[in-house]
């Protein structure tokens, strides 16, 4: 982690689970010098997006705190800096993280060794990659990942790509409009779903007008 980058240590507390995490000091940071982002599309303005807390990844936390992933192989999306799957790890699931962010693993293995657990399975992704050997999952997590119009069929591909034939998806949508759109996507990969708006975010600043996508297939 180059020390141009200013960071910041915070605890997020998730009902009584704190979580431990290392993060950019704020969205106004960048450091790129060898252009290893910008030469896989990411540009100035986006290289930060993925190095704070925003609240749909708060939002998503709080509902995986008691959701059943017993003997589930669950799969984070565009985890930026992993909250729900920092939790899931410390819960003892078993859970493999993602994003497209050259810098994402070096912030995720510092993160575990802030909170003492054992180490989370990583891999960079793009989600165009047909040629992805992650495997397929149970139980597909993400928050925020839909900025285009472009991203839902990307995301929901991948999502095909690594779901098993029964596998249910949590995705958190903060309101960009695109809610729709991708449940139509993943209703052409025989996905139901739902939209729900969470019961309390308490723990947020300002209120919560996104909702909680929640897909199933059962085959």
């Amino acid at each position: 982690m180059t020390a141009k980058l200013r960071i910041r240590y915070q605890t997020i507390e998730i009902e009584n689970t704190d979580i431990h995490l290392c993060t950019l000091r704020d969205n106004q940071q960048f450091n790129d010098p060898d252009n290893v982002a910008l030469n896989i599309g990411i540009s100035s303005a986006s290289w930060p997006i993925f190095g704070v807390v925003w609240p749909s990844s708060l939002v998503l936390a709080h509902h995986m705190l008691h959701f059943d992933t017993k003997n589930k192989r669950i799969l984070e999306i565009g985890c930026g800096m992993a909250l729900s799957s920092l939790l899931l790890n410390e819960q003892r699931a078993n859970i493999t993280a993602t994003d497209f962010h050259p810098e994402v693993e070096e912030f995720l293995n510092r993160n575990i060794q802030l909170n003492n657990r054992k180490k989370i399975a990583f891999e960079r992704v793009d989600w165009a990659d047909k040629e992805s050997q992650l495997g397929l999952f149970d139980l597909i997590i993400g928050s925020d990942l839909l900025y285009e119009d472009q991203h839902v069929e990307l995301l929901s591909y991948f999502i095909q790509n690594h779901a098993n034939d029964t596998c249910e998806v949590i995705i958190v949508d903060p309101g960009r409009g695109r809610k729709n759109k991708l449940s139509a996507k993943m209703s052409e990969y025989g996905f139901t779903n739902d939209h729900i708006q969470p019961e309390n975010t308490d723990y947020l600043e300002q209120k919560f007008k996104g909702h909680i996508l929640r897909f199933s297939r059962n085959t």
